[in-house]
């Protein structure tokens, strides 16, 4: 018998309306196995689940809740804005000032476009880089995903340079061609495909720290080597920042390493928790959306009205030094005391952080591509996972996955999370 019996009613009832009984393959909990919880009602650090059970969360809705869930501040203004209606298609004085906000952490955005999710920002920013450049094909690296767009599902190859084969049905092998893939952290294959294939490439797109093979932050010089390449080529530089956007800095990993990229997309925390996504860049790319330019984008909720107040809300809250300053320690205790569990325990586990993002790998060895990564036991990390939901944490249910540290961990919860994992180590 479930332990999680109105989970599981609701999952196999799912399951006869949605395809996989979830609406991203993730939640489905492939990846560790046993029944998907589903949610009640979230506030602070906790979710509640169906069952009545509570968790100390660490998923964060994927990196959004950065000041925990159901912020007063975010709600009362969710609230108001819903009064004076819910879409207008049309503009709005909001959409303005939210732009203004992200330029102004964004010193290499000039210019930007709202979108109502990551994955569309992605797609988008790939489009207008082809009509930029006028250039065929893109690059990207392996282990590092930007949305479901069918030039992103592409198979990461084991060479040093791979021509991207479909990793979907439905994604056609033509499509897939134009997307090269390469290692992370290696510069000498970005070097080759650029000495082979240059002239042919429109855009870079990059997760400047990796958060879906789990966190996997870049080598020291990395990212400016990764610069200097796609300028000297005159392949446009896209950071996908929409999990690391206002999460490992309020200017995102590019004001952390210092790299001033082309474009970047956004996403998650400029929402405030509702679906919102931007792409933007330099005046001359970005003059290449239409109605300016050639390269059509558009979307009819693009920018609406509650997601809008909701993401300038945070942002502006966000603009609190102490917030970050906070993250930081809270997020290195984390990962100390559960480095320091797992060896009590003498399980073997490595911890990448960067910021409030931080995964802890199963395995010996450093991490640091998505070769690394996936050498990890994701046998163990399943029993650890389902161990820790008995102690009432809540994490990721998959080894690939980062986990986020909102300013509602207190210290407190922060520690009883460490003691939780030391008695979850102990039956893993």
């Amino acid at each position: 018998m479930s332990n999680y019996p109105i989970s599981s009613q609701l999952f196999e009832r799912a399951k006869q309306v949605i395809p996989g009984g979830v609406n991203s393959p993730v939640r489905a909990f492939r990846g560790v196995g046993g029944t998907p919880l589903f949610i009640k009602s979230a506030r602070g650090c906790y979710l509640y689940d169906a069952d009545g059970r509570t968790y100390i969360d660490y998923v964060g809705s994927w990196g959004p809740m950065i000041l925990g869930h159901a912020h007063p501040d975010i709600i009362a203004a969710i609230q108001e804005a819903a009064t004076r209606g819910t879409s207008y298609g049309a503009p709005t004085e909001l959409e303005i000032e939210l732009a203004e906000e992200v330029i102004a952490a964004f010193p290499s955005i000039e210019k930007l476009r709202l979108t109502s999710s990551g994955t569309e920002a992605t797609m988008s920013a790939l489009r207008v880089a082809r009509g930029y450049t006028g250039r065929p094909k893109i690059v990207k690296f392996e282990g590092c995903y930007h949305g479901h767009g069918d030039s992103l599902l592409v198979k990461a190859g084991s060479g040093v340079a791979t021509l991207g084969l479909p990793d979907s049905p439905g994604v056609l092998p033509e499509v897939a061609s134009n997307t090269i893939t390469v290692p992370f952290n290696d510069v000498a294959a970005l070097e080759n495909v650029f000495a082979e294939a240059g002239s042919e490439i429109a855009a870079v797109i990059i997760e400047p720290v990796v958060g879906n093979m789990g966190c996997v932050p870049p080598r020291e010089g990395y990212l400016h080597a990764v610069r200097a390449i796609t300028a000297k080529h005159g392949a446009v530089l896209i950071f996908d920042e929409v999990m690391t956007g206002f999460r490992v800095a309020r200017g995102g990993a590019q004001e952390l390493y210092g790299i001033d990229p082309d474009m970047t997309t956004l996403g998650k925390i400029i929402g405030g928790g509702l679906p919102v996504g931007a792409f933007g860049g330099k005046h001359a790319i970005m003059d290449c959306v239409a109605p300016v330019g050639p390269v059509y984008q558009a979307g009819t909720l693009s920018g609406n009205p509650l997601a809008v107040t909701a993401g300038l809300t945070q942002l502006r809250l966000l603009k609190n030094p102490a917030v970050y300053q906070y993250l930081e320690k809270a997020t290195k205790r984390l990962v100390e005391g559960f480095g320091e569990a797992a060896a009590e325990a003498g399980i073997a586990t490595v911890s990448n952080r960067v910021g409030s993002m931080c995964t802890m790998f199963f395995t010996n060895e450093e991490v640091v591509d998505w070769t690394s990564a996936a050498k990890s036991d994701r046998e163990a990390f399943g029993r650890f996972f389902h161990a820790m939901l008995e102690e009432g944490v809540y994490l990721a249910p998959s080894q690939f996955e980062a986990a986020f540290v909102s300013f509602a961990h207190s210290d407190e919860i922060i520690e009883h999370t460490i003691d939780a994992a030391r008695k979850a180590f102990a039956r893993v």
